[in-house]
């Protein structure tokens, strides 16, 4: 990611402006060509010894081949250390070295693994294969005392600077230290990185590594907390049954810029034709255009009724996703008839992953016909069926689905019954999430990429005719999704333990406005700081994938579910380009619709001009990262957003600047001034 050098707040606006246009300039360049074929005409590089040399844009990377680590020589003299030798009692001794085409190949005999380097389209690509089971711990990165910050897609994204003391104390107090996190699960996206030194402005002007591991399944990642450091240490499972034999890692190098790995990704993902994008698919589904501008909520009680919906368009609300539960007194006919005529998408919730037994269960989507429950039903190794969330019934194989679909039609079926009302979206809870399974059922086995075949493939088939979404949206289904809910979310773990606890959170009633949606909460400090310190926040999400599908926080987390944090959430909103997420009743709607219809008054332009564009430049405008600024597409837009309490070249705390290409001016908002 080629950026301008630090940015000083004294600098003159006249100097800041140039080097945005500089920087959206060079970042729209790296997002859409990072690495391409240039780098590969030396590819095969050379061989001294165990030190195998290849090329990588932005210079040569060095492999060991004796331990696996993995060094870097800037085009600019610098060296860089992208990976210690490998953990875990080591490799053993290696056997011999064998050039190809474009690196070499070799094998460690006492674990069982042949590895091939290459350099591929600018980066240095590690695979390895396994003929055994047994795991490895690789790349362990951080180790370099160059090493600033860590970027971790934890939801949206953070920045962590890797000798900040609350991200080194442990899990319990908020922190990474002592923590594992799964790849393929909890992560936002299969990669991480590290910058190596930067100026305060943050915006590169150093240098930086991405890591990006596409065999995100049987890999983690473990952070520990080293002489006051972070570190981060890969390790991925070789497992047979689980189809997890493979593993491979590409490593490339940046400038330091906190989204880079981000842009890193979006154009791995473009250059293997597995980046969707929203112009397509609103080509495809002109009602997937109704997304851009719209603002999110689920719908409770009166404003599921045609009368409620003529309210929110009196406020002058003009576009809207509506959402409501399968429960009683879903949307009816009438309720989707005026939504649709104000614009808005209406679509239900729905959930394929839950079976229940019909007679007893708590909720119309876990209730199935015929045996679907319990054949249907995951099975673990030893018979035994996946608990279901919410230790309610179980969870139901995916594959069991898609082989009796042809002949029983049970989603087809089930699909058809939930839009009969006229409901023209769809929300389809967890099937995009990370969470998949492997399925020891007679008749049904599946691994867990088995199961993001055959979720994808009913994804798919419903992406034809509805406007779809699902939750915490895994890239693997960027293509089949218009929206998501909870990628914009970097959960901490003591969000879920606040979340269990039904007297400080809120439960499942009253009815029609639950209290875990609707009673507000504070948050702990330590949560309050993992998630919404916009110092730490960063868009790795929107970097890698804005322009393909639109992303909203978890909907439980509506905007007033926090109030502490609403002109927080609502800058990031604007920053980010991604809309606000509600739950909304009759009396929220009273007392809090002039709010909502200012706030999405002010973002409906904003994301029609830039909802399918891609995020080509992120960085802090001043050190202590409170003014940060993003550019969308070729300046399509341009965001502002003062996170502090002191003005900053004219822009006050607590407000954020919006300037779209055709804008002489640029339109302020200042979201504590709404509030009622």
């Amino acid at each position: 990611m080629t950026s301008d050098a630090s940015h000083s707040p004294h600098r003159t606006g006249r100097n800041r402006n140039t080097a945005t246009r500089v920087l959206a300039a060079s970042l729209a360049l790296t997002a859409t060509t990072f690495g391409v074929a240039g780098c590969d005409s030396a590819a095969a590089g050379t061989l001294e010894g165990s030190r195998l040399e290849l090329p990588v844009r932005g210079g040569t990377a060095v492999v060991d081949t004796a331990s696996l680590a993995v060094n870097a020589r800037t085009a600019g003299g610098r060296e860089l250390v992208l990976s210690g030798p490998a953990g875990g009692g080591g490799l053993g001794k290696p056997g011999p070295v064998t050039r190809t085409g474009d690196g070499a190949s070799w094998s460690y005999p006492a674990k069982g693994l042949k590895v091939t380097a290459s350099s591929e389209r600018g980066r240095l690509r590690i695979k390895l294969r396994a003929d055994r089971d047994g795991s490895v711990s690789w790349p362990v990165t951080g180790t370099d005392r160059a090493a600033s910050a860590l970027q971790l897609p934890r939801g949206e994204g953070l920045d962590v600077p890797v000798r900040d003391a609350f991200w080194n104390a442990s899990v319990e107090k908020g922190g990474l230290a002592g923590s594992t996190v799964d790849m393929g699960e909890g992560l936002a996206l299969p990669l991480w990185g590290y910058s190596m030194g930067r100026g305060t402005g943050g915006s590169g002007g150093g240098a930086g590594v991405s890591y990006l591991t596409p065999t995100d399944i049987g890999t983690s990642l473990r952070f520990a907390s080293t002489g006051g450091r972070l570190r981060a240490t890969a390790a991925h499972a070789f497992d047979a049954g689980e189809g997890t034999r493979d593993y491979e890692v590409s490593f490339a190098l940046t400038d330091g810029n906190p989204v880079a790995p981000a842009a890193d990704y979006r154009s791995y993902l473009s250059q293997r034709g597995q980046l969707g994008g929203l112009r397509k698919k609103i080509r495809q589904n002109p009602a997937n255009g109704k997304l851009l501008g719209a603002f999110h909520a689920y719908v409770w009680g009166d404003t599921r009724t045609a009368s409620g919906i003529g309210k929110l368009k009196q406020l002058g609300v003009d576009r809207m996703w509506l959402g409501y539960d399968a429960g009683p007194g879903p949307m009816n006919a009438a309720a989707v008839r005026a939504a649709k005529k104000a614009g808005y998408l209406v679509g239900p919730y729905d959930t394929f992953a839950n079976g229940q037994d019909p007679k007893t269960a708590d909720s119309p989507t876990s209730a199935w016909p015929d045996r679907v429950y319990p054949d249907f039903c995951i099975r673990k190794a030893d018979g035994t069926p996946e608990t279901g969330f919410g230790n309610r019934g179980c969870y139901l194989s995916s594959r069991a689905f898609e082989k009796a679909e042809p002949r029983k039609h049970y989603l087809a079926d089930r699909t058809r019954s939930m839009v009969a009302n006229g409901a023209d979206s769809y929300f389809l809870d967890v099937d995009a999430t990370g969470e998949v399974f492997r399925d020891h059922g007679k008749g049904h086995e599946m691994t867990k990429a088995g199961d993001r075949e055959m979720r994808l493939a009913r994804m798919r088939r419903l992406s034809k005719n509805l406007v779809l979404g699902s939750e915490s949206a895994q890239p693997w289904a960027n293509q089949v999704l218009a929206y998501d809910h909870g990628s914009g979310t970097p959960t901490a773990d003591g969000l879920w333990k606040l979340e269990r606890d039904k007297k400080t959170w809120g439960g499942y009633f009253p009815e029609k406005a639950p209290g875990a949606f609707f009673k507000p909460v504070k948050l702990p400090a330590e949560v309050a700081t993992a998630m919404y310190d916009p110092k730490y926040r960063i868009p790795l999400y929107e970097t890698a994938l804005h322009g393909s599908l639109v992303n909203a926080e978890r909907w439980e987390l509506s905007y007033e579910k926090l109030p502490a944090h609403k002109t927080t959430r609502a800058l990031l909103a604007m920053l980010y380009n991604t809309p606000l997420n509600y739950v909304l009743d009759g009396p929220t709607l009273e007392k809090k619709g002039a709010e909502l219809a200012a706030l999405q008054k002010y973002f409906s332009p904003l994301h029609r001009a830039a909802g399918t564009e891609q995020l080509t430049s992120f960085r802090w405008l001043t050190g202590d990262r409170s003014v940060q600024r993003t550019v969308f597409g070729d300046g399509a837009l341009t965001v502002t957003a003062n996170f502090g309490s002191r003005a900053h070249d004219g822009l006050a705390g607590g407000c954020v600047d919006a300037k779209l290409r055709t804008d002489k001016q640029p339109r302020r908002l200042c979201p504590a001034q709404l509030n009622g």
